[in-house]
């Protein structure tokens, strides 16, 4: 007889369950994440949210691009270090290096097998050597990758 008088509120603490949400017509409201902090005025859209393929990913325009190509190499800056990099969040616009070699957003420059661009970088807060994600238009400008891991060398501007 207990048994009976456990099942029902066996099966209202089922209703919780991810795989049961949506069961009784509601879809479970997914968090909407806030952008980034970033020095960019007019910061690229983010994707569409049925983006799919790495150009849909990728909301840079053409004068992003080339403003990020367009390298001042008498403006060499500071060199920060090197550091081993991952793709980033597809889904956060811009063209951006998160790494624990800088303490706050700053301009910057990086450079991969001879390939330079002008990057944001972003403060990652992980401790020395603990690597950085970089954005995948980044990753796109340097023609690093997209599923490796490359040693990129930092500067600020």
């Amino acid at each position: 007889m207990r048994a009976f008088l456990i099942l029902p509120v066996l099966a209202l603490a089922g209703c919780t369950s991810p795989s049961l949400q949506g069961i009784f017509g509601t879809e479970p409201v997914q968090p909407v994440a806030a952008p980034a902090p970033t020095l960019d005025p007019t910061p690229p859209p983010p994707p569409p949210t049925t983006a799919t393929t790495v150009d849909q990913f990728d909301t840079t325009t053409q004068e992003d691009r080339d403003a990020a190509t367009a390298v001042d190499e008498s403006d060499a800056g500071e060199a920060l270090g090197t550091t081993i990099a991952s793709l980033g969040p597809p889904t956060e616009p811009g063209i951006w290096l998160e790494t624990p070699l800088v303490d706050e957003l700053t301009p910057g420059r990086v450079a991969y097998q001879g390939t330079e661009i002008n990057i944001e970088l972003r403060p990652s807060g992980g401790p020395p050597g603990s690597g950085s994600q970089i954005s995948l238009a980044a990753m796109r400008l340097l023609n690093a990758p997209l599923t490796g891991l490359p040693e990129i060398e930092v500067f600020t501007r």
